[in-house]
């Protein structure tokens, strides 16, 4: 898990004004990133999207892209099923678009112009094979060395749009692709 704090500071005399948890801000600004690159890089036609992970971070991604995009329906996967499921009911109340809680996010990847995977995995949930050319496909859940949520052949094949060279390098997909020797 993340940790971190946000201090307010008074900008005259430099006195603390209020400590903030940061995992809001960090989810949200996660969730913005990914919503401005969809915005520019996604298909024109973008109107579903399918989301691994349920968490917190699904849910968030979900509204910024809704926000971006004309979204009509929305897969949600996690290996929690209940989650899944809440996190559906919820998104559908709130954003007033079809959002479906799937056992194959396969299928619904082949059926979605969006792919964001907010997970903990250590190895690929995304496959070359099951991305439709032109897919956006944001991978936000692997922070660090040892979490991998895109099959190598992902990044090796398609067009990689990087914000920290050096960070993504050391982390997640593109860490993977490069020690696989696919980038």
């Amino acid at each position: 898990s993340n940790e971190g704090a946000l201090v307010l500071f008074d900008g005259e005399t430099a006195a603390p004004l209020a400590v903030m948890d940061s995992i809001v801000v960090t989810s949200r600004r996660t969730a913005a990133a990914t919503a401005v690159a969809a915005k520019y890089l996604a298909l024109p036609q973008t109107d579903t999207v399918t989301v691994y992970g349920c968490g917190e971070q699904g849910r968030i991604h979900l509204h910024a892209l809704a926000r971006v995009r004309p979204l009509d329906r929305a897969y949600v996967f996690d290996l929690d099923r209940d989650k899944a499921r809440q996190l559906a009911a919820r998104c559908r109340a709130e954003l007033a678009i079809d959002v479906v809680s799937t056992d194959d996010p396969v299928a619904a990847l082949r059926h979605s112009q969006v792919c964001v995977t907010c997970t903990t995995s250590s190895r690929p949930i995304v496959h070359a094979a099951d991305v439709m050319p032109g897919t956006f496909v944001a991978a936000v859940g692997a922070d660090n060395p040892a979490k991998q949520e895109l099959d190598p052949a992902i990044l090796s094949e398609n067009r990689v749009v990087l914000d920290l060279v050096a960070s993504c390098a050391a982390n997640g997909g593109v860490h993977h692709a490069i020690a696989a020797g696919s980038m």
